[in-house]
């Protein structure tokens, strides 16, 4: 088996964006219900579509608008509050430079993406950026995963998909690819029972790690 193509989720793979998706969560329940939800219940929402969690958190509330809100947060707050997860960064440069082709298969919009891109310094670094603005279907559908590997030329079998959560999971396996969860997800596990990453990786270490062991494997 050998490996030439590695697609990323962006929240909570690469970025660390929880403190401020709980803070864009907080704020659209106050400014919307006048009070704060438990985090639990915001914790489930995270890698599921926005659109889909606010129209079941908030049914009375057109959801353009209750996304509205969310975003209003984001954009005044997002450079502050995110952050590379430690060696991610340095991990897609390293990818970069041996030869692999990177991918950015992500729920968020393509401005905020883009940004965070280049605040990490890795806007020259990954080859195609896939967000929910360029698929009719998004995750857990596999057509944002087959989406990028069209850009990229490059087939299922040689390719894996790093994620946090089973939105990840299920959306690599039904584009055909491998899929590998990061250790520090803050996404809810549930639903893994029934379908589980390839392989975990607690580190950014790891995943150079695991790539050379599928290409051992097979």
């Amino acid at each position: 088996m050998t490996i030439d193509t590695v697609l990323f989720d962006f929240d909570g793979t690469l970025a660390d964006t929880n403190e401020m998706i709980i803070g864009s969560w907080q704020h659209t329940y106050r400014t919307l219900r006048g009070e704060e939800e438990p985090l639990e219940n915001i914790l489930k929402t995270f890698g599921e579509p926005l659109a889909l969690s606010m129209e079941k958190a908030f049914p009375e509330t057109p959801v353009d608008q209750a996304i509205a809100v969310y975003r209003s947060f984001q954009e005044e707050h997002f450079e502050e509050m995110i952050r590379p997860f430690p060696g991610m960064d340095e991990l897609i440069r390293r990818l970069k430079r041996e030869g692999y082709k990177v991918g950015i298969v992500t729920s968020r919009l393509r401005n905020t993406t883009m940004r965070g891109l280049r605040q990490f310094g890795l806007d020259g670094d990954v080859d195609i950026v896939v967000t929910c603005e360029d698929t009719q279907k998004h995750k857990p559908d596999p057509q944002p995963a087959s989406e990028a590997l069209l850009r990229l030329g490059s087939k299922p079998e040689n390719a894996i998909m790093v994620g946090d959560s089973i939105f990840d999971i299920r959306c690599a396996h039904g584009a055909g690819l491998k899929a590998v969860k990061v250790g520090w997800a803050a996404a809810s596990s549930e639903g893994e029972e029934e379908e589980s990453a390839d392989a975990v990786a607690e580190t950014a270490e790891d995943i150079l790690w695991i790539i050379e062991s599928m290409e051992r494997s097979c």
